[in-house]
């Protein structure tokens, strides 16, 4: 039950839901358990008018008539209360369960790239939908039950030790045998539970990867090699279902057992006591064969709450395991600040976690506020890395990063990030309309806004001619529109934030040469007072830039402007001639 402590808090906050719950079970029970008494004293009025102890029929019958109707009265009230119970409970399972699924998806968003690389997207959803499921369960059924089976254990045996010492003991024999069984089983459960929810994580995952890379399957015809693959794994997920199935299934056989044990003995104990004078009227073990069937569902469902805390005890075990990752990137700062956009690299290093690899060594250059610096480079000298840094998705290894000669970590994370627009590589656009998309650089936009942000990229032309224009759904990923539509709205929506320093990481690859030229005539207007950095492949794209630095392997190996660089013997000067070359034979 260890992993289940991390939940007390939200009974805390829920403490007044749960006290009244309680509240409202004794009730519902108090008035259940009236039912037994109403109909022992109804089979012994019947008793005593049989054995001549009361001779006026009419008083027997008016008497069963108001026993019956207080008996009706009593399960109408005790059926109102057992609504009110679980409206209660449950409501406050629902609420918890909304709590805790947005404090893991505040988790989420808190934790660093370097985690969402060492783990899947299908366990990630796994563990904020299903085990955030079996979690309800335990605050909602599981505790309703218990409270339930509580209550009116000890109400029902209060009544019925108060009525008759010797027979209850005999009626509860078999309980210590059925605490034994739930202790056994509870082991065995638990051990499966946690196998069946890792397979779950991984049909999730295989799934999701699949349906993310649908594409590349279709292409390559491997549709039947995957359905073995998911045929496989789901295969064994059933199979240890059902092997959990089976230890649960045992719970419900021995529970009607013990119960069945329970009626043979009132029936044989209560029936010698009868014989022999000790138990005045047979109404009395008419009551205790009422209890006792009272206690069946209680009792049976012990089972079920049993295998439903286990199974909470595994997913939030599971959950756990996240809540707990502590983020790479901590913002130490409590107050906002205002950026204006100069950038010092001191002696960086970088090398990623999961890879081992170094990417930066020893990167050491200052861009100026409102300046212009491009990255050229071979794929995997370090330029995208270089961004990441700037934005503080990653944290350097050795040296440092400043800006406005502030040290990165110093500055408010929200400041820093709302302060730079970021156009990643890798251009992600969410299953939503183009405008929204557009609007996430800046949800105050008019629509004035994003029509001239999108001008600004040269995409306007095209989204005009969408029948839906901006409230053209993109679908997933962005998949209805083309590489260079995608790149262009996120430039688009990075622009529209009017952030204080721009990045754009290679965000023309996918455009032809004449359209990154507009692209880039009209980034210059835009970003006109703001820091900049242009990360390419093209000498085209970053000719005009202030300043340029030429990466290779993690290390610096030229700086200059375009024309510096061209006088230079090197990198630069050898891809300036062979796309000048690849130019020319294109035009002939």
């Amino acid at each position: 039950m260890k992993a289940l402590q991390y939940l007390n808090k939200f009974f805390y906050k829920y403490r007044y839901r749960l006290i009244l719950g309680i509240l409202i079970t004794v009730v519902a029970k108090i008035f259940v358990l009236q039912i037994p008494q109403l109909i022992r004293e109804s089979l012994n009025i019947v008793e005593d008018y049989k054995n001549n102890k009361i001779s006026d029929l009419a008083l027997v019958k008016s008497q069963l008539i108001v026993n019956i109707l207080y008996i009706i009265g009593a399960a109408l009230i005790s059926g109102f209360f057992t609504f009110l119970m679980r409206q209660t409970l449950i409501v406050m399972s629902r609420l918890i369960e909304f709590d805790l699924k947005n404090e893991i998806f505040h988790q989420y968003e808190q934790l660093s790239l370097n985690f969402y690389k060492k783990n899947r997207t299908g366990d990630l959803m796994n563990r904020i939908s299903e085990d955030v499921g079996k979690v309800r369960m335990y605050f909602g059924p599981a505790i309703m039950y218990t409270m339930n089976m509580l209550v009116l254990f000890v109400v029902a045996i209060t009544k019925m030790m108060s009525i008759d010492a010797k027979l209850t003991m005999y009626t509860l024999l078999p309980l210590p045998v059925l605490s034994i069984a739930i202790y056994l089983l509870s082991k065995i459960i638990n051990q499966r539970s946690t196998v069946v929810q890792q397979y779950l994580s991984k049909l999730t995952t295989f799934s999701q990867e699949i349906f993310s890379g649908v594409n590349v399957v279709k292409a390559y015809g491997i549709e039947k090699q995957t359905s073995h693959d998911f045929d496989n794994l789901a295969a064994t997920s059933k199979n240890k279902n059902i092997s959990l199935f089976k230890a649960q299934a045992l719970f419900f056989p021995l529970m009607i057992l013990l119960i069945g044990m329970s009626n043979i003995l009132v029936i044989y104990i209560g029936g010698m006591q009868y014989i022999d004078g000790e138990i005045e009227n047979i109404g009395i073990i008419a009551e205790f064969i009422i209890y006792v069937n009272m206690l069946t569902w209680p009792v049976a469902v012990v089972g079920w709450v049993t295998s439903i805390v286990q199974q909470a005890e595994v997913s939030q075990g599971r959950i756990n395991e996240f809540l707990e990752e502590i983020p790479a990137i901590q913002n130490t700062q409590k107050t906002e600040s205002t950026i204006q956009g100069s950038i010092t690299f001191k002696n960086v290093y970088f090398t990623y976690e999961d890879t081992n690899i170094t990417a930066l060594k020893n990167v050491s250059f200052k861009i100026n506020q409102g300046d212009t610096l491009a990255i050229l480079g071979k794929t995997g000298s370090g330029k995208s890395t270089l961004a990441s840094l700037i934005a503080r998705l990653y944290d350097v290894e050795n040296g440092e990063i400043l800006i406005d000669n502030i040290p990165v970590k110093n500055i408010h994370l929200k400041s820093l990030r709302e302060s730079i627009g970021f156009v990643p590589q890798d251009a992600f656009l969410f299953s939503d309309t183009i405008k929204n998309n557009i609007k996430i650089g800046n949800e105050d936009a008019s629509d004035l806004d994003i029509m001239n942000s999108a001008k600004a990229a040269y995409i306007h032309h095209n989204i005009d001619e969408f029948s839906k224009k901006y409230e053209t759904l993109v679908g997933e990923r962005g998949v209805t529109l083309s590489g260079g539509q995608k790149q262009r709205v996120s430039i688009a929506r990075a622009l529209i934030s009017n952030p204080k320093i721009l990045i754009f990481d290679d965000c023309l690859s996918a455009v032809d040469t004449e359209t990154e030229e507009v692209i880039l005539n009209n980034l210059k207007i835009a970003s006109k007072g703001k820091t900049s950095i242009i990360i390419s492949h093209r000498t085209s794209s970053v000719k005009n830039a202030n300043y340029i630095i030429v990466l290779n392997e993690g290390k610096i190996i030229q700086t200059g402007t375009h024309d510096q660089l061209l006088l230079e013997s090197g990198y630069y000067q050898d891809i300036y001639n062979q796309q000048l070359e690849e130019k020319l034979t294109s035009n002939e």
